[in-house]
C-alpha cells in the first residue's frame, strides 16, 4: 500500500516498508511497518504456530518447518507491499544451530530438555559460576548455552563443527549465505563478556570449547546484504536482511515508548523484568538474586527471567485446554483461594504435568480451575515484587512505574495484582513492543 496526499498537492508520500519476523518460542508473526506522521504503523501479514518437538527422548526444535514458515511469512509480505525495504529477524535466546559449514547438525535442541543437568557440575568444576558470573553478569539457568555447549563438547558433537549460530542467525544465513554473530543474543550465552562485549576466552579455554567457534560480535543495524537469488525468486521480492537486537527482550526494550528510565516486563511465555543501566552490575547481590546483564542497544539490561505466562499455559493445557483466556481470568477472579507458589521454582520449567507441580508445590490437590489460575497469577505478582525489591536495593534507584509489554499485559487482572504487590504505577501497553524494536532499528538504517 502507497500513501499519497490529496491529488490536489500534486506530492506523493513515499513510505519504507520494512518487514519484523518475530518468533517466541509459541507462534511466529510477520509484521510489516511504516513511518506515516512521524509513528510507526504496523500490519500482521502472517502468523504461524510453533513449540517443541520430542525426538529421541528429547525436545528439539524442528529449524527446517520454522525456516519454511518464515519463508511463506516473507512471500504474504511481499504479496501485499512489494517495495519492502528490509526485513530482521528476532527469536527467543539461548538456543542455537550447529554447522558443519552449510549443513545442520542435528538435532537442535530447546532449552527445556534437561540435558545440561549431568554436565553442570563438571562445567562449574572447570570455572565456578562465581567466576562465570564476574566475567558475564549472566544469571545461572541451567539451560544457558554455555551448559548446553559443554554438553555437546562432552557427547563429541562439536567434532567439525565450523559454526554455532543462534536461531535468528541461523534463519537469516539461510536467507543470505552471511553468518554473523549478534551481540544481543550472544549475551543470553553466559560466554560473552560483560565489560568487553565480546566472547570471553578465558571462559572458553577453561571449559575447552573450540576457540573458532566464538568470533567477533556484530552489534544491531548491521547489514548482511541481500536475500539470495533463488531465495528472492521464490518469495517474489528481494530486500536487506539487517541485523535488529535479534534476542526478542533487547528489540522488546527497544519498542517500549517509554518517558524516562523506568523498569520494564515484556511479559509472555516468559516474564522479562529488568531496567536499563549504563555498564553491567556484576557484584555479589546480583548473583545472589540471580539477575543478569544483557546486550542492549547502547545500554545494558539489568533483567531477571520470570516463570511467566508459561505456567498459566501449562495449567490450561492441563485442566481446560477448551477454555479460552478470557473465562480463565474471570474464574481467577471469582475464586478466594490466595495460596502462593515460588513461581520461578525449577520444577515448573518443563513438568509433565503443570497441575500436579502445582499440587505438589501446595500440598493440596483437585482444586477448582479458577483456585489454580488465581495461584499461577498471584504467584507471579510476588514473583515481579520481590524482583523490583532486588533491583532497586541493587541499583541504588528507586522506581515509580513499572511498563508492562508483550501478551501479558493485556491481562487486567494480572496488570491489578502487579500494581498492588509492587506499589508501582503499571503501564500496561498492549502493542507487539518486540515487533516495534525491531522495526525501529531497521528504520534507522535506511
Amino acid at each position: 500500500m502507497i500513501l499519497a496526499l490529496p491529488t490536489l498537492l500534486k506530492k506523493e508520500v513515499v513510505c519504507l516498508y520494512y518487514l519484523a519476523i518475530d518468533i517466541g518460542a509459541s507462534s511466529g508473526r510477520h509484521i510489516v511497518g511504516w513511518i506515516e506522521d512521524g509513528q510507526m504503523q504496523t500490519q500482521e501479514v502472517y502468523r504461524f504456530p510453533n513449540g517443541v518437538e520430542t525426538a529421541g527422548g528429547h525436545l528439539v526444535w524442528n529449524v527446517q518447518k520454522l525456516f519454511s514458515d518464515v519463508l511463506i511469512g516473507i512471500e504474504k509480505a511481499f504479496s501485499m507491499y512489494p517495495e519492502i525495504k528490509s526485513l530482521s529477524i528476532d527469536t527467543w535466546g539461548v538456543d542455537y544451530v550447529l554447522m558443519q559449514g552449510d549443513k545442520e547438525v542435528y538435532p537442535c535442541y530447546a532449552y527445556r530438555d534437561s540435558r545440561t543437568e549431568a554436565v553442570i557440575p563438571e562445567a562449574h568444576e572447570r570455572i565456578p559460576f562465581s567466576e562465570l558470573y564476574r566475567h558475564t553478569g549472566c544469571q545461572f539457568q541451567p539451560f544457558n548455552s554455555v551448559y548446553q555447549l559443554y554438553d555437546d563438547l562432552k557427547k563429541g558433537r562439536l567434532k567439525s563443527v565450523t559454526d554455532v549460530l543462534m536461531l535468528p542467525e541461523y534463519l537469516m544465513f539461510r536467507l543470505t549465505g552471511v553468518k554473523a554473530r549478534e551481540y544481543t543474543n550472544a549475551t543470553t550465552m553466559g560466554l560473552v563478556n560483560a565489560r568487553t562485549g565480546e566472547f570471553d576466552r578465558d571462559i572458553t579455554d577453561k571449559l575447552g570449547l573450540p576457540k573458532h567457534l566464538f568470533p567477533k560480535l556484530f552489534r544491531p543495524g548491521t547489514v548482511l546484504g541481500y536475500l539470495r537469488q533463488e531465495i528472492a525468486e521464490a518469495v517474489g521480492g528481494n530486500c536487506k536482511v539487517v541485523l535488529c537486537a535479534t534476542h526478542d527482550t533487547g528489540s522488546a526494550v527497544e519498542g517500549i515508548p517509554m518517558e524516562g528510565n523506568q523498569p520494564y516486563i515484556s511479559s509472555g511465555t516468559w516474564s522479562l523484568l529488568g531496567v536499563k543501566t549504563s555498564s553491567p552490575i556484576t557484584d555479589d547481590k546480583s548473583e545472589k538474586a540471580n539477575y543478569s546483564n544483557e546486550g542492549g542497544v547502547g545500554y545494558n539490561r539489568y533483567q531477571k527471567n520470570i516463570m511467566g505466562m508459561w505456567l498459566v499455559n501449562g495449567l490450561r493445557r492441563d485442566i481446560c485446554p477448551d477454555m479460552d483466556f478470557e473465562m480463565i481470568v474471570r474464574e481467577a477472579k471469582l475464586s478466594q483461594f490466595n495460596e502462593v507458589v515460588n513461581a520461578d521454582s525449577p520444577e515448573f520449567l518443563a513438568p509433565k504435568s503443570m497441575k500436579a507441580a502445582f499440587d505438589a508445590a501446595l500440598g493440596v490437590s483437585n482444586l477448582e480451575p479458577g483456585d489454580y489460575f488465581r495461584c499461577a497469577y498471584l504467584s507471579l505478582a510476588q514473583s515481579y515484587r520481590k524482583a523490583i525489591e532486588e533491583l532497586e536495593a541493587n541499583t541504588g534507584k528507586s522506581y515509580d512505574k513499572l511498563y508492562i509489554v508483550g501478551g501479558g499485559a493485556k491481562n487486567e487482572f494480572l496488570n491489578s495484582l502487579t500494581a498492588q504487590a509492587t506499589g508501582k504505577e503499571v503501564i500496561a501497553l498492549p502493542i507487539e513492543a518486540t515487533a516495534l524494536g525491531n522495526l525501529k532499528i531497521q528504520s534507522e538504517v535506511n
